[in-house]
């Protein structure tokens, strides 16, 4: 049965979100995305490290690519004790021209926009606009979510701090 929350999200009006609103202690879902060489990536491709997973409508707009840019920052401080993720439903080309253009080199940006799998199953997919909505997971190495956060409107910022304080707690 596919879930659908009605007025979950503000992208120009009210819209609608297909998929579950994940918790902390949730199991992080499976899913399939593309990176810039169209290879699929899935979750278990990622196993055994703590992640952050930053989800945007479109690197190509301020909030997304101010959010990405301020993670990319972060991840690039820890080297490779954690995954730091972006995903979007731009395709792998534009993001991997977004990513050169703003030197974005710590984040691995992975793209829905094939089957939309990551935003049905974690509850970002934007029905009216088949786009991601504005949230952030962080999942622990044994790939339970131990952070999440639905940011209502798009144009606002998530949490950065708290996010990455659970992050940090993961890394010790």
């Amino acid at each position: 049965m596919i879930v659908e929350r009605a007025e979950a999200f503000d992208f120009l009006g009210p819209k609608t979100l297909i998929g579950p609103e994940l918790k902390v202690g949730d199991v992080a879902p499976d899913f399939t995305l593309l990176n810039a060489k169209l290879k699929p990536v899935t979750k278990s491709d990622l196993a055994g490290k703590p992640m952050l997973i930053s989800v945007v409508p479109s690197l190509d707009t301020g909030v997304c690519s101010k959010q990405t840019v301020r993670f990319n920052q972060e991840a690039a401080t820890l080297g490779d004790r954690a995954h730091f993720l972006t995903v979007s439903a731009d395709l792998p080309f534009a993001q991997a021209r977004w990513c050169g253009a703003n030197e974005v080199k710590a984040v691995q940006t992975l793209s829905d926009h094939r089957d939309m799998s990551f935003g049905d199953a974690y509850g970002t997919h934007i029905k009216e606009a088949r786009f991601e909505s504005r949230a952030v997971f962080v999942v622990d190495a044994a790939g339970v979510i131990q952070y999440a956060e639905y940011v209502p409107s798009a144009g606002q910022e998530p949490n950065y701090e708290a996010a990455l304080n659970v992050l940090q707690q993961l890394l010790g």
